[in-house]
């Protein structure tokens, strides 16, 4: 309970006072600089050494002034059914285990076979987007993996994401025809 003489201060402002009248639930302050200004008892409090000492909740003050904020929920639902993307290493020791004896050129060979055989199955499945890795070595699997790539109309194709793959990956895509 605030009385005549207690030295408060305002929650909200700067502004440091001496009660100089209580009307009910309206207190009149004199400001240091000679102000007269009113405000409600709830929104002072008396400062240490009045001869008066009042006890509050310091949290509940701050709760009262803090606006709530909202709440952010993502609301976007992910399909249980959500199959990952299919990714397809076409390095040499993944496809055979003895490639020792293998040249080059069946090596390569084996490799673009491998590769046809996944775009083929993408097709005919309806699988929306691959991901071949090749690997960065010289290039010529990358090459010829994409001149072969760039023979089908309904397919489109880019270097897959770096961050998940490095700079040795293909992502495909294919255009699907709906009718």
């Amino acid at each position: 309970m605030l009385t005549k003489g207690n030295k408060v201060s305002v929650l909200d402002d700067a502004i440091d006072g001496i009660v100089t009248e209580v009307k009910g639930n309206d207190v009149t302050i004199e400001t240091a600089d000679g102000f007269h200004m009113t405000f409600k008892s709830n929104e002072l409090i008396v400062m240490e050494g009045s001869g008066m000492n009042v006890s509050f909740n310091k949290n509940q003050i701050i709760s009262e002034k803090e606006v709530a904020k909202p709440n952010y929920i993502n609301k976007e639902k992910k399909s249980k059914k959500e199959i990952p993307v299919p990714d397809f290493d076409l390095h040499i020791e993944k496809l055979v285990k003895n490639y020792k004896s293998m040249s080059n050129y069946d090596i390569l060979t084996l490799q673009m076979e491998t590769a046809k055989r996944h775009i083929e199955f993408a097709i005919r499945n309806r699988i929306p987007k691959i991901v071949f890795i090749h690997g960065v070595g010289e290039g010529v699997l990358k090459s010829e993996l994409d001149f072969m790539l760039g023979r089908y109309d309904t397919i489109s194709f880019q270097d897959a994401n770096y961050q998940k793959y490095g700079s040795g990956a293909t992502e495909v895509y294919f255009k699907q025809n709906v009718k």
